[in-house]
């Protein structure tokens, strides 16, 4: 059994890899987005079983998720969405430390919401303006 899981692990961690390299800069974006999300998602289940460390964990790599989504912001091209993003991520890193200091599930929830909503907003960007996106 041990070695099917290292097997599944590592089609995982290659189907992932192989994700991220035949992405388009707009695909990679949403990959970001999810990715973050389901660190929080993990972080919820973690503070629901008292596992507080895996909690800080992942907490701490949906910070640094958010953080290079909002290292990727070009504020020349785009103007005040980007400022309204940047704003956003740093409020959305803000409330997960937050979060995670007062074991506030509300906290994560609520920044699980505003990344849903700017992984749709980025989904429905029509894909003739998708190289443009990215």
């Amino acid at each position: 059994m041990h070695g099917a899981q290292a097997y599944l692990k590592q089609y995982r961690s290659t189907g992932l890899e192989g994700s991220v390299i035949d992405a388009s800069p707009h695909k990679l974006i949403g990959l970001l987005l999810s990715g973050a999300r389901e660190r929080i998602a993990l972080a919820l289940a973690a503070m629901s079983e008292g596992r507080i460390a895996a909690k800080g964990e992942a907490i701490s790599r949906a910070c640094a998720i958010i953080d290079s989504l909002r290292g990727s912001l070009d504020h020349g091209a785009g103007g005040d969405v980007a400022a309204s993003l940047d704003a956003l991520y740093d409020y959305a890193t803000r409330r997960l430390v937050e979060g995670n200091a007062a074991n506030d599930p509300g906290a994560f929830s609520e920044v699980d919401g505003l990344l849903a909503d700017v992984q749709a907003a980025w989904a429905a960007i029509p894909p003739e303006l998708q190289q443009k996106a990215g």
